[in-house]
């Protein structure tokens, strides 16, 4: 469990469509991860990682996508 003091941004729309089409996550394991990154305060993709709903490269493929994407 990652726990945060400090509240998380919302996630966008644009973030769950990668997460969804380009690393072929589905929307019940997006659900899952959306629910427990609210309930940890903890960041999606850190969550999705320490479920095994992502492996390492998927891992580094998000936060590469976050930082092209960063506004």
């Amino acid at each position: 469990m990652v726990i945060s003091s400090d509240p998380q941004p919302a996630v966008s729309r644009a973030l769950i469509d990668f997460l969804h089409q380009k690393l072929g996550l589905s929307d019940n394991a997006i659900n899952l991860g959306l629910r427990q990154a609210e309930l940890e305060q903890a960041p999606l993709p850190v969550v999705l990682w320490s479920f095994g709903l992502l492996n390492l490269t998927q891992y580094q493929d998000v936060l590469d996508w976050q930082l092209q994407h960063q506004s």
